[in-house]
This record gives structure tokens, C-alpha cells and sequence, in this order.
């Protein structure tokens, strides 16, 4: 049977977790065992936050929309209706951006948003 030589395989792929954990506190940046362990499971947390992301983006433009409107004197629920009646087509961070950047504009759209409800 012919004899088997990898090459460098093995220090390839321990070269690459140990690039991954750089910066790691202690034996999880030196050695390959830990540092395997703690790059797989900060894979694990970045994938996980990546979608968790997107939810917390949208509490916060979410929040930012309800302030705005509650300035100008309408509640969220009621603002969000008056926008769907009027078939203002918005998304939340366009609104929350006009709220934070433009807030007479936001004005302007929160006013015909209390019109269409009442």
C-alpha cells in the first residue's frame, strides 16, 4: 500500500483557527483546541446576532416613530393606521430618519395622519 504524505494540511487548518481567534484572551488565542472551541462558538454568536440585528434596528425606528408622533399629538397605533388609510407607503426607518432629520416633515405627515383617523 503506498504510503500517504498530506503536505501541510494539518498546520493549514490549525494556522487558520488561530487567525480567526487573534486577539483571544489567553490559551483561546495560543492553543488550537481552545482556540477551536471559542471561534466555533463565536461563529455560533455572530450568526445569531446577525438576524437579532434586524429586530433591535427595528424596536429602535419603532420607538424614534412613536416619540415623533406623540410630539405632534397622535399615538403610534393611530399614526400607523392614518399612514395605511392615506396609502402612504413608508417603512419605519424612512419615518424614523424623517423624524430624527426632518422633523417638520414628519410633522406635516403625522397632521395628515390625524386627519384620515379622525
Amino acid at each position: 500500500m503506498p504510503r500517504v504524505k498530506r503536505g501541510t494540511k494539518r498546520k493549514d487548518r490549525r494556522v487558520k483557527i488561530l487567525k480567526l481567534a487573534k486577539g483571544y484572551w489567553g490559551a483561546k488565542g495560543r492553543n488550537h483546541r481552545t482556540a477551536k472551541e471559542a471561534v466555533e462558538k463565536s461563529l455560533q454568536y455572530a450568526y445569531r446576532d446577525r438576524r437579532a440585528k434586524k429586530r433591535e434596528f427595528r424596536t429602535l425606528w419603532i420607538i424614534r416613530v412613536k416619540a415623533a408622533a406623540m410630539a405632534s399629538g397622535i399615538t403610534y397605533s393611530r399614526f400607523i393606521q392614518g399612514l395605511k388609510k392615506l396609502n402612504i407607503e413608508l417603512d419605519r426607518k424612512v419615518l424614523a430618519e424623517l423624524a430624527v432629520r426632518a422633523p417638520e416633515t414628519f410633522a406635516v405627515i403625522a397632521e395628515k395622519a390625524k386627519a384620515a383617523v379622525a
